[in-house]
C-alpha cells in the first residue's frame, strides 16, 4: 500500500496493530479521524490516555474498574455467597447483559494453555482460593469457554476446590464446543447460567 504521507503511514500502522483491524480498515479509520474537528480528535485521544493512566483492576475480583474495588463487589444487592469464575472482563459483561445472575465474579485473566506457555501460576487462581478461606462462599460457578483450554482450566480448578466446602457448578452446555462466552447470544448464555449443573455430573 502506497502512502503519500509518512505521518499517515505511521498512523495506519498503529491502528493496524489492533486485533481484527487490517490495513484497509486502519486506513479508513485514520482518514475518518482526519475529517473530524480538532476537539473531537482531542476528546478521542484524551479518553485513550485516561484509559491507560487511570484504569485499574478490582482488588477483589480482578475485573476492570475505576475504583480499587469494583461496583459489583461493593454492591449489597449482590449475592456474595456465589462466585462466577470467568476468563476475562468480556465474559463479565456478557453475563451481566443476560440479567440472569446476581452473584459476584472472579476474573482469572486467561485460561490454562500449555501450548501457549500459560500455566496455573499465570492466572488469578491463588487469589480465588484466598477468597474461599473465610467460609462465606457457598457456590462456585465455572463459566469458562467450551474449548480445550476452558475444559482443562475447569478440571484443574475442580481439583483445587475439592479442599473447600463449596458447591462447584458449570454452566449448562447450551453452548457449542469451541464457543467463547462473549459471542454467545444473551438468551442462550442466560439460560446456561440459570440451568447450571454440578460439575461432578460432567466427569462421573
Amino acid at each position: 500500500m502506497h502512502f503519500s504521507s509518512r505521518l499517515l503511514e505511521q498512523a495506519v500502522d498503529e491502528f493496524g496493530r489492533l486485533p481484527g483491524i487490517g490495513k484497509k480498515t486502519a486506513l479508513r479509520l485514520v482518514l475518518h479521524l482526519l475529517k473530524q474537528s480538532n476537539s473531537d480528535v482531542s476528546r478521542f485521544t484524551h479518553s485513550i490516555d485516561q484509559l491507560k493512566e487511570q484504569i485499574r483492576y478490582c482488588a477483589t475480583c480482578f475485573n476492570i474498574s475505576d475504583q480499587e474495588v469494583c461496583e459489583i463487589c461493593t454492591s449489597v444487592k449482590r449475592d456474595h455467597e456465589t462466585i462466577c469464575v470467568v476468563e476475562d472482563t468480556r465474559d463479565v459483561m456478557a453475563i451481566e447483559n443476560t440479567n440472569q445472575y446476581q452473584g459476584v465474579y472472579h476474573v482469572l485473566g486467561g485460561l490454562i494453555s500449555p501450548m501457549d506457555g500459560v500455566g496455573p501460576s499465570d492466572l488469578k487462581i491463588d487469589a480465588l482460593m484466598e477468597r474461599l478461606k473465610n467460609g462465606e462462599v457457598r457456590e462456585i460457578i465455572l463459566a469458562l469457554s467450551a474449548t480445550m483450554e476452558g475444559d482443562t482450566t475447569i478440571f484443574y480448578l475442580y481439583r483445587k476446590l475439592k479442599d473447600f466446602d463449596v458447591q462447584v457448578s458449570t454452566i449448562a452446555r447450551g453452548i457449542a464446543f469451541g464457543g467463547e462466552l462473549e459471542y454467545v447470544d444473551e438468551i442462550t448464555l442466560g439460560r446456561s447460567i440459570a440451568t447450571r449443573v454440578p460439575y461432578e455430573r460432567n466427569i462421573g
